[in-house]
């Protein structure tokens, strides 16, 4: 439950930081580059993680067989 929370939350991170980044002009749209930046780094680390514990798994089931 906990995690379909953060990850919705996470691309709507990402979405509003777009979103600010291409509606404003000038100066302005440093504002919306932390949004953008910290969801776009949630969603790598949120990939990063998937893919080691995917891998662990994997590793285990090879070394009970």
């Amino acid at each position: 439950m906990i995690r379909n929370l953060l990850a919705c939350s996470t691309l709507l991170l990402v979405l509003i930081g777009l979103a600010g980044v291409l509606l404003r002009q000038g100066p302005d749209r440093l504002q919306a580059l932390p949004a953008l930046l910290i969801g776009l780094a949630l969603l790598v680390q949120s990939t990063w993680s998937w893919r080691r514990r995917r891998r662990a798994i994997l590793q285990t089931l090879r070394d009970q067989q």
